[in-house]
């Protein structure tokens, strides 16, 4: 299983990112994905997650209404549309599947909102 974070940088407050994770090594249209964050000096939370087939999301209180969590199976791809950012948001991204009760992670990707 691989997981490959992509499209984080540096943002004004009140701009947008989009994020993307490839996934490679497992077949990815079985499998609900998510998306946590880790900002410096705190712990890794949950931010959204995603059914298998597109057809369920769900999001942490803080970014409700300002993410969007979406998927593409065909290109066994996970993004993450941010908008409205805050300072707050500054983190590292991670996406995140577990399966058979195994967790595998990818190396993040860092987004700092700031001006």
């Amino acid at each position: 299983v691989q997981l490959v974070e992509s499209g984080g940088g540096l943002v004004q407050p009140g701009g947008s990112l989009k994020l993307s994770c490839e996934a490679s090594g497992f077949t990815f249209s079985r499998w609900n994905m998510r998306w946590y964050r880790q900002a410096p000096g705190k712990e890794r939370v949950f931010v959204a997650g995603i059914s298998s087939v597109g057809g369920s999301t769900n999001y942490a209180e803080s970014v409700k209404g300002r993410f969007t969590i979406s998927r593409d199976n065909a290109k066994n791809t996970l993004y993450l549309q941010m908008n409205s950012l805050k300072a707050e948001d500054t983190a590292v991204y991670y996406c995140n599947v577990v399966r058979w009760n195994v967790e595998y992670w990818g190396k993040g990707t860092l987004v700092t909102v700031s001006s």
